[in-house]
């Protein structure tokens, strides 16, 4: 009786000891299982971290939290595309199967990467809705539903860094924010209470680093994972500044 074959699938992923030391490639085979992930397979080499040399190596490193594309922290680039580990589904991808970090952030190891120049951004943009002091204020402003309803979408970015790996214009020769800083932007001067630091967040971005850097070459929005509007917010943002600047010449805020 002649032997079924098993179904394989074959995995090359790009390795880095140290942050400092060279990359190197290693090759694993696994048997095919319905319904696998890009995240499980790497599962199942960290657990038995052995090459189709028969090399018994060393467990992958990468990020990983909530399994559902939420946390964005499974960032990487896979086939050549930078997009989310837990949503790549392997039927749905060629072999073998290329895994490679984002090399826009410096690699800590492996395919785990410091995505701190993103969280940098949103400091530098102030990102968040300041309180005047812990005290009950009483329910806060209301959102018209039409603004709510497009603000809600600019709300869904995770950090994920796919966008800065898209962009041409990210790089480590470039101080540009990217993409998702502009957008949270946008979302935080539409918030009611939000709006009392518009001015700041768009001086922030009138320098260096900011909206001059962006090329639109729309790579972001194609390489979202939630489908983020990046490019209308940063056009809405182009207009916001051009007051902004009018703004600063003539001293006013009515202009």
């Amino acid at each position: 009786m002649a032997e079924t074959k098993t179904k394989t699938v074959r995995f090359e992923i790009s390795r880095q000891d140290t942050p400092d030391s060279a990359p190197y490639t290693e090759t694993f085979e696994l048997d095919y299982r319905p319904n696998m992930n890009v995240i499980s397979a790497l599962m199942e080499i960290r657990r038995n971290p052995v090459t189709v040399d028969g090399k018994t190596t060393t467990p992958i490193a990468w990020d990983m939290n909530c399994l559902e594309e939420v946390c964005g922290a499974c960032s990487m680039v896979i086939n050549g595309k930078p997009r989310q580990s837990c949503t790549a589904l392997i039927d749905q991808l060629e072999q073998p199967i290329r895994l490679s970090p984002m090399r826009t952030f410096p690699v800590v190891r492996d395919l785990q990467v410091d995505r701190s120049r993103m969280f940098d951004s949103l400091k530098k943009v102030k990102a968040w809705i300041p309180i005047d002091g812990t005290y009950n204020l009483g329910p806060g402003p209301r959102m018209p539903e039409k603004k709510r309803q497009w603000a809600y979408e600019l709300s869904k970015c995770m950090t994920c860094g796919v966008c800065l790996e898209a962009c041409p214009n990210v790089n480590s020769s470039s101080s540009f924010i990217g993409p998702s800083a502009l957008s949270q932007v946008r979302l935080f001067n539409a918030h009611p209470t939000g709006e009392m630091n518009r001015s700041d967040r768009l001086n922030a971005i009138m320098g260096d680093g900011g909206l001059a850097n962006c090329g639109n070459s729309q790579n972001c929005v194609q390489s979202c994972p939630k489908g983020i509007p990046l490019t209308t917010s940063i056009a809405a943002l182009n207009r916001d500044t051009t007051l902004q600047s009018f703004r600063n010449f003539f001293g006013s805020d009515q202009v």
